[in-house]
């Protein structure tokens, strides 16, 4: 029987970080240009509200150049349309020009989507949507406060049979309306053939072509996973399409492939045709300190992060206060191709700093002189970009591991 190619877990973890832009140095500068091809390497980026120091979606891509700044993001989304906003896994930012296949999608889990509305909201609830959207027509962009009931009241307010924003958010999900701009983080709603530019949104492809655009571009991504790894990645597609797809396609666009894990285990998964050569020529990642953002794109897969990084992480955000291990938003921290540690870490606006609550090495690493010179140089990397002027340390910071 031919042994199937396999990778270290050390190979596996230098190709994700490659592939994820974590595998050069992150100290460099970035035009709007090379914004775009950042976000197209990953394929999208991860929005999220929750504000410790600057927003997910700023803070991935800071940590891929410090010469990122979110003017650009505003810029590239809000003015030149380049990118769209909608959801993959979650809400996301993603390059206009796959909108197409965000189309099919909007048109795949309508039918889903209008019935699970109509048994939350009542049967009325897809009528009272269409004046929603006369209503934007006539009168343009608005915020889900433009439509409450606080705004007008009286006879014929046809806005008071329910919140508003979950009018807005069901036709954001299905593609009736898109988000144009954020005043704050709140979003603003219009149509969408005002917001997404006429060549990408003139027809949806059909769904054979969704399931290989998303297969492959997964793929290209990914390395390497499983049928779900790879539909998930994108969220357009089921299961059971990417694992029919895989068989379909193997020898030519995967193959099985055997992942060494860093517990000694291995992992028999899809992978590119090429994923023992990418594996070796990957860029080795920079040997200094990169704080991540709970919602990088590296942290999204808990089990693969586990089994190649030996990182066991979760964010602590929904669990009660006196149930957590470390703390409501902790940073993990990266140091070449290790998981070395996670930080507690916020900025405080009234005192203008960095506030440093504590960090926790990972079990047999220790900080000593030259690890703590990389973590001061990241923090005020950090510090900077949260536009704050100093770091403030609080006492016992520095915790001991927690095995």
């Amino acid at each position: 029987m031919t042994a199937l190619p396999t990778i270290t877990a050390e190979e596996g973890r230098r190709l994700i970080l490659d592939l994820q832009g974590l595998g050069e140095s992150h100290r460099r500068k970035m035009d709007d240009v090379a914004l775009m091809d950042l976000i197209r390497r990953l394929g999208f980026v991860q929005v999220d509200s929750i504000n410790m120091l600057e927003r997910a979606h700023h803070m991935i891509l800071s940590s891929r150049a410090t010469g990122y700044r979110p003017v650009q993001l505003k810029r590239l989304l809000e003015k030149k349309r380049h990118l769209f906003e909608n959801w993959t896994h979650d809400a996301s930012v993603i390059p206009s020009d796959f909108y197409p296949y965000w189309m099919r999608r909007f048109e795949n889990r309508r039918r889903t989507l209008s019935d699970r509305y109509a048994r939350w909201h009542g049967p009325d609830f897809l009528k009272e949507t269409e004046q929603v959207l006369k209503h934007i027509e006539t009168n343009g962009a608005v915020l889900s406060r433009d439509l409450s009931p606080e705004e007008r009241k009286g006879p014929g307010a046809w806005w008071n049979w329910h919140p508003s924003k979950t009018a807005l958010e069901y036709l954001w999900r299905v593609g009736e309306l898109a988000i144009c701009r954020r005043e704050g983080f709140q979003k603003v709603y219009d149509l969408t053939h005002r917001v997404i530019p006429p060549p990408h949104r003139e027809a949806p492809v059909d769904h054979d072509a969704l399931v290989d655009w998303s297969c492959r571009e997964a793929v290209k991504r990914l390395g390497f996973g499983t049928a779900g790894e790879i539909a998930g990645y994108w969220d357009l597609i089921t299961t059971d399409e990417a694992k029919a797809w895989c068989e379909q396609n193997l020898g030519t666009e995967v193959v099985p492939v055997c992942v060494e894990q860093i517990d000694g285990g291995k992992r028999t998964l899809f992978g590119r045709p090429d994923l023992v050569e990418a594996a070796q020529q990957a860029s080795v990642a920079p040997p200094g300190l990169r704080i991540l953002n709970p919602f990088d794109p590296v942290m999204r897969d808990r089990k693969r992060l586990k089994g190649l990084f030996g990182f066991d992480y979760r964010i602590e955000v929904f669990v009660p206060a006196e149930k957590r291990t470390y703390g409501y938003y902790v940073f993990p921290i990266l140091e070449g191709d290790r998981m070395v540690g996670r930080i507690d870490m916020k900025a405080d606006r009234a005192a203008d700093v960095l506030q440093v609550t504590a960090l926790w090495p990972e079990p047999g690493v220790s900080f000593g002189k030259g690890r703590m010179k990389k973590l001061e140089s990241e923090l005020d990397r950090q510090r900077k970009f949260g536009n704050l002027s100093g770091i403030r340390f609080e006492d016992g910071w520095l915790r001991p591991a927690i095995a």
